[in-house]
């Protein structure tokens, strides 16, 4: 078998000089790469520590002249972190749930039980893609103000917010995916040994199917937790409101620093949810290698 092709031969890199060029050049490479996305967080980490005066200068201050820690107490209490943080964790997890259950379902029925008319459901869900979400913004609102058949407003509902986020085509189409190339041997072997359709979906579809899973739900928490407009829209109570529409809702009259503190605080869930599970998104990154 032919070694494969790199950019860095092993003839170069066998001999002392190529390894220390090859090292430095990717050492320098990761920290530049590293440097580039930490940047970012210390500044607006210490942005908040920094007095009013201070985080408007120019030119700025790299480290704070002063720490402040009451930046982020001050935000704490003054913005009612709590109250939208817990609102956004309602709604985020109620729609990753229904979510997570119903794409499931669908993604398996499309791939594994093979419906009459099937791959037109499929071409129908997969064309909902090519219309821009600004467009859907509109009739959405109105089927959620006034629901059909039983009239019903879900406004300042969660339910506003998680029957919408069902209907995921992308995150569908990623587990239908997912299940066409589960090897098909296993499966059959089950169906053998006398297990339904359910039991095959509980017992083996979904212990394998984790990793994607674990990307699915990323996504869909993601997409929930950053949401702004379609939750401005649902919600006019300001005590239902989640966490990126309270921060701009109750920035007036607030300190640029506290403000900054508060998104700090927001962003911290997304940020340890990422690192808690990052181990199974790049697994569910190379999901669709799996050969069925």
């Amino acid at each position: 078998m032919t070694a494969p092709r790199t950019l860095v031969s092993p003839a170069a890199l066998a001999r002392p000089r190529g390894r220390a060029v090859y090292w430095t050049v990717f050492t320098g490479v990761v920290l530049l790469f590293a440097l580039a996305f930490l940047f970012p967080v210390y500044w607006m980490a210490t942005g908040a520590m920094k007095s009013p005066d201070e985080v408007t200068r120019t030119p700025p201050t790299l480290v704070p002249e002063q720490w402040h820690l009451g930046g982020y107490a001050d935000a704490w209490e003054l913005m009612r972190l709590p109250t939208h943080l817990w609102n956004t964790v309602v709604q985020a997890a109620g729609a990753w749930l229904l979510q997570l259950v119903l794409c499931t379902a669908a993604a398996y029925a499309l791939s594994r039980l093979r419906p009459a008319f099937g791959k037109v459901v499929l071409g129908g869900i997969l064309a909902t893609l090519m219309v821009p979400a600004q467009a859907l913004v509109v009739p959405k609102y109105l089927t959620v103000a006034d629901l059909p058949l039983i009239h019903t407003s879900l406004l300042n509902d969660p339910l506003g917010i998680w029957l919408p986020a069902v209907a995921n085509a992308f995150n569908l189409y990623l587990l239908k995916r997912f299940f066409d190339r589960m090897p098909r041997d296993v499966l059959e072997a089950a169906e053998i040994d006398g297990a339904g359709r359910l039991r095959v979906l509980w017992s083996i579809v979904l212990p394998l199917s984790r990793p994607v899973l674990g990307v699915v739900s990323i996504f869909a928490l993601v997409a929930v937790w950053q949401d702004f407009l379609w939750p401005l829209m649902v919600f006019s109570d300001t005590d239902e409101q989640p966490i990126s529409v309270a921060l701009v809702q109750l920035s007036q009259n607030i300190p640029l620093t506290v403000l900054v503190a508060a998104m700090v605080i927001a962003s911290i869930p997304m940020v340890a949810l990422f690192l808690v599970f990052q181990r199974h998104i790049i697994a569910g990154i190379g999901a669709g290698g799996t050969k069925g």
